[in-house]
């Protein structure tokens, strides 16, 4: 005698085999992560022109990255203009958001600080390379205050010595 599953039979396998392949299938965002985010995050916050141009392609591409879960916000430049005296500073000033925010989220911010600080002037000489004369000069006298301002002041709470 042949036996045949009912389709009410069948629903409580096929709604338990249904539950464990989500279950499977779902996995938190953290777990998520890819193991080389410290070093694709490194490559992407050097003081080299390949570093910046790696950055600014995969900025241009975030979905790609998503499953890093960098943060990509940025308020460019904080308080000071972006592009002070028509020099294009804005774009180095995300970049050095994103090492900011990122090295931050990492917990290990305070000992990257001064190599992000470093690819931040690195940047904005770069911009400051498509100049030439007095304007060369005046870019990269704006360029170095800006650097000395990210020094002294691009300091978060968790890097402030207590009172």
């Amino acid at each position: 005698m042949r036996r045949t599953l009912r389709p009410a039979a069948l629903a409580p396998t096929l709604a338990a085999t249904a539950l464990t392949t989500v279950m499977a299938l779902a996995t938190p965002a953290a777990a998520a992560v890819p193991a080389d985010k410290p070093q694709v995050l490194s490559t992407w916050t050097q003081t080299s022109a390949a570093s910046y141009n790696t950055w600014l392609a995969a900025r241009a591409n975030q979905s790609r990255w998503s499953a890093y879960n960098f943060d990509w916000s940025t308020d460019y430049c904080s308080k000071s203009p972006d592009n002070p005296f028509g020099f294009p500073f804005q774009t180095a000033c995300a970049r050095h958001d994103f090492g900011y925010r990122n090295y931050k989220a990492a917990g290990s911010f305070p000992a990257n600080k001064p190599r992000l600080d470093d690819a931040f002037y690195a940047d904005l000489k770069r911009v400051c390379s498509a100049y030439s004369g007095a304007k060369k000069a005046s870019c990269d006298a704006t360029a170095w205050t800006y650097y000395q301002a990210v020094r002294a002041l691009g300091i978060s709470p968790e890097t402030t010595p207590a009172p």
